[in-house]
């Protein structure tokens, strides 16, 4: 019974999506003559933090942390997640903290009250965690929107990342910014050269997300000289790598948000 009810409601998070991707009216252009790309990192176990952020640094980028605060040092048989200490090394060392909501539930179980108070709880967090940098950018956890919570996002928030495995390019919706996913297995992750390629032809704003970076990822992460490999490919082939909060700023939508 469980198994059905998990179909139903990954046909339900599907649908949600491809609703807001297909009628949402709001749209901001995609200006750029230059490749565009930044990596993300969503719950952010600490191997992002000690692997994914150095290798980032080692070709003089920044990436993009969400950060759940619920799950700060939460030790899981696969992984370990990122303590309130890493989370402010992260931003004293010039990457971008955002939101990844508190509680890490798919957005649309909860109420529009429950959930601005949970991204208050986040916000909260990050503050005593010495993020002095208010989080303007959000990413959904589990890829799931809710057509039903846009307006409490576009309050509080210029982007909101899902996923859709696309290259954002012309006009796009900023509340449901699409994004490439660094996975396993390891042949599929090192085969995402070929976005890059793609971009550096045709330039565009390119976001990865991924989660651990460590020898033995779990299936939603990758090993670190895979993440090295795209980094890299991407500085050779003449991109841009930003965190989200610099990609605004260069297409100039700092102003953008209500």
């Amino acid at each position: 019974m469980s198994d059905i009810l998990d179909k139903v409601i990954g046909i339900t998070d599907r649908l949600n999506n491809q609703l807001i991707w297909r009628f949402a009216r709001t749209r901001r252009p995609i200006r750029t003559d230059r490749p565009i790309v930044s990596f993300t990192f969503d719950d952010v176990p600490d191997t992002a933090w000690t692997n994914g952020a150095a290798i980032l640094e080692k070709y003089g980028a920044r990436g993009t942390f969400y950060i759940a605060g619920g799950l700060e040092g939460r030790i899981e048989p696969d992984r370990r997640l990122i303590s309130a200490d890493g989370c402010r090394d992260l931003f004293t060392r010039g990457h971008e903290i955002g939101c990844h909501t508190f509680s890490h539930r798919k957005v649309a179980s909860l109420s529009n009250g429950s959930f601005a108070s949970d991204l208050d709880r986040n916000g909260a967090f990050l503050t005593q965690a010495g993020i002095s940098r208010r989080p303007t950018n959000f990413a959904f956890p589990y890829n799931a929107a809710s057509p039903r919570l846009r307006p409490v996002l576009r309050k509080r928030y210029a982007t909101c990342r899902a996923a859709g495995e696309a290259i954002n390019r012309d006009s796009v919706d900023p509340w449901m910014l699409k994004a490439v996913e660094i996975r396993q297995p390891e042949d599929h992750a090192l085969g995402l050269t070929r976005w890059i390629d793609d971009l550096a032809v045709n330039p565009g704003w390119l976001i990865f997300f991924t989660h651990d970076i460590t020898s033995a990822p779990t299936p939603y992460g990758c090993r670190p000289e895979t993440l090295e490999r795209l980094v890299s490919h991407a500085i050779e082939s003449q991109c841009d790598i930003l965190p989200i909060c610099e990609a605004l700023n260069r297409f100039g939508w700092k102003e953008a948000r209500p």
